[in-house]
C-alpha cells in the first residue's frame, strides 16, 4: 500500500523527468528548425500533420493549434492515410509526420506514396537513425532519454516532447505572421474565450436603464433611482455632465454616519472622479478593471459622455469567465 507521501513523490518525480526532457529539446531549436519554420511560411498549401498512435492525438491537437492561430491544417492518421485518405494531401502541402520510433509499418508504407505526390516531409521523430528521418527532407529531434513510464513504455517523455515541438512551432509561426489578439477572435468566437475577445460592453449595455440623477437630487430620489434601476448604483450629473457616482455601499456608508439624511444631496455622498471605461472597449478588459479597483460596477462613456452602467454580475453571466 503506498502512503500519502510515495504518492506525491510518484508525481513529482514524473513531473521531474518531464521538466529535464522539455530542456533537452531546447537543443533541437537549431538550423533544422528554421529550414522547417521557413518551408512552412513559403508553402502555398496547408499542413498535413500525420502520426498514429499516441504520436496521432498530438498530431490532432498540433492540427488544432495550428488552425487557431492562423495556419491552415488538416490531421492524417497514418493507418487510414494507406486506405484512402491519402487523397487529404493536395499539391504544396507540407507534411509533419510524428513518430517516435520512425520505424513502424504504417510509417514505412505511407512515406513513400507522400514522396512520390512531390510533398515535403518535416520529421518529428525521437530516432535520427530511422527510415522516417533518413526519408524526409528535415528532421526535427524530439529524442528522449526515457519514459516516465517506471517501466520505459508507456508514452508519457516522449509525447511531451512532440507537444512541445509542436507549440514551439506554432507560435514561431505566429510571431513570423503578426498574427494579433483580433486576428485570434476571428477564430475563437465561441465558448468563454470566444466571449473575452468578441463581447464588447456596448453589447451588454441595458440602453433604456440608465440610472442618474441631479447633484442636487435627495437623498430619497437617488434610493429610488438605484432601486428601480436594479444596477447597485446610479451615476450623478451636474449639467448634463457626469461628476461622480453613488453605489449602494455608499448609501450604507451614509447610514452609519449621519442620523438625518433628510437635507443631504446627491453630491453630499457621492464618489467623485469615478472610475470609467470606453463603451467600445471588451466586457473582459471592463471585468479586468472592475476587479482591479474592487468595484462592482462601472460607467461607460461613449466619446466622454454618459451613455450607462455595467454590473459585474452582467459580465460573469454572459460567461467571459
Amino acid at each position: 500500500m503506498k502512503t500519502p507521501e510515495d504518492i506525491k513523490k510518484i508525481a513529482v518525480k514524473t513531473i521531474e523527468e518531464q521538466l529535464a526532457a522539455i530542456n533537452k529539446i531546447k537543443t533541437s531549436i537549431n538550423s533544422d528548425f528554421v529550414n522547417a519554420i521557413n518551408l512552412i511560411l513559403n508553402s502555398k498549401g496547408r499542413l498535413i500533420v500525420a502520426g498514429i498512435g499516441k504520436s496521432a492525438n498530438i498530431a490532432n491537437k498540433m492540427v488544432a493549434t495550428f488552425n487557431s492561430t492562423g495556419q491552415p491544417s488538416v490531421f492524417l492518421h497514418a493507418a487510414d492515410a494507406i486506405h484512402g485518405d491519402l487523397g487529404n494531401i493536395q499539391n504544396g502541402d507540407i507534411v509533419i509526420c510524428i513518430s517516435k520510433s520512425g520505424n513502424t509499418s504504417e510509417v514505412k508504407t505511407l512515406i513513400p506514396f507522400i514522396k512520390n505526390m512531390g510533398n515535403q516531409i518535416i520529421a518529428l521523430t525521437g530516432n535520427t537513425n530511422s527510415f522516417l528521418a533518413k526519408e524526409s527532407d528535415i528532421v526535427l529531434d524530439v529524442s528522449v532519454e526515457k519514459e516516465a513510464c517506471p517501466n520505459n513504455l508507456a508514452p508519457t517523455t516522449s509525447t511531451t516532447a512532440q507537444l512541445i515541438m509542436g507549440d514551439a512551432i506554432a507560435i514561431s509561426l505566429l510571431e513570423l505572421k503578426n498574427f494579433s489578439k483580433n486576428d485570434f477572435a476571428r477564430f475563437h468566437p465561441g465558448g468563454s474565450l470566444g466571449k473575452r475577445l468578441n463581447l464588447f460592453l456596448n453589447d451588454i449595455l441595458e440602453k433604456d436603464n440608465i440610472p442618474k440623477v441631479d447633484e442636487l437630487s435627495k437623498i430619497n430620489d437617488v434610493i429610488i433611482e438605484i432601486s428601480h434601476k436594479r444596477l447597485g448604483a446610479t451615476a450623478v450629473m451636474k449639467n448634463n455632465k457626469l461628476c461622480g457616482i453613488i453605489t449602494d455601499g455608499d448609501l450604507r456608508r451614509m447610514l452609519e454616519k449621519y442620523d438625518d439624511f433628510s437635507l443631504l444631496k446627491a453630491k453630499d455622498i457621492m464618489t467623485s472622479s469615478p472610475i470609467t471605461i470606453s463603451s467600445n472597449r471588451l466586457a473582459y478588459d471592463a471585468l479586468q478593471v472592475m476587479e482591479d479597483n474592487n468595484i462592482n460596477q462601472i460607467i461607460l462613456l461613449k466619446e466622454d459622455n454618459y451613455i450607462g452602467i455595467v454590473h459585474i454580475h452582467e459580465i460573469l453571466r454572459q460567461g467571459v469567465i
